[in-house]
C-alpha cells in the first residue's frame, strides 16, 4: 500500500538549506514549482560512476526529484541512477544530487525520465492521499 500525502508549498515561498557537503555555510533558495508529497518507499541511489550503491528511504517526492533520507550521501552534482520501489511497481530514471543534508538525506532532481516511468510516477502521485496544506 502507498502512504501518500499531498505538501503543497504557498506561493513565492522560499525554502533554505545549507550546503553542508561542501563544509560551506553558504545559505541557498530554492523555490518551489510543482507540488510535493509525503511518500514511503525504498530508494536506491547508484552513482553514475559505479562506485557507491546507496539504500535509502523516499519521504518526498514531486514531479521534478524525491529526498531521500539515508546517513551515506552522494556529493552535491553527483549524476546517479536512482530506482525508487513502491506499491510492487519500481520508478527508474537518471537524476542528481542538488541538495545535501550531511547524515540525513538528499535532494535528487530526476533527469530526463523516459514516459513509461513519468507514468509510474504520476500514478503515485494520483493516488496520494491530501491530508493537510502547510
Amino acid at each position: 500500500m502507498v502512504l501518500i500525502s499531498r505538501v503543497v508549498p504557498r506561493p513565492g515561498t522560499l525554502e533554505k538549506f545549507s550546503n553542508l557537503e561542501s563544509g560551506l555555510n553558504t545559505t541557498y533558495s530554492v523555490q518551489r514549482t510543482v507540488p510535493r508529497y509525503s511518500v514511503l518507499a525504498v530508494a536506491e541511489v547508484l552513482e553514475t560512476g559505479g562506485t557507491a550503491c546507496i539504500v535509502g528511504r523516499m519521504t518526498e517526492v514531486s514531479r521534478k526529484g524525491c529526498y531521500v533520507n539515508t546517513p551515506s550521501t552522494l556529493p552535491l552534482n553527483s549524476p546517479l541512477k536512482i530506482i525508487i520501489s513502491c506499491d510492487e511497481e519500481t520508478f527508474i530514471t537518471n537524476g542528481k544530487v542538488i541538495y545535501v543534508h550531511e547524515r540525513i538525506g538528499m535532494g535528487v532532481f530526476f533527469v530526463d525520465p523516459p514516459e513509461d516511468q513519468v507514468r509510474i510516477l504520476n500514478s503515485w502521485l494520483a493516488s496520494g492521499h491530501q491530508t493537510e496544506e502547510l
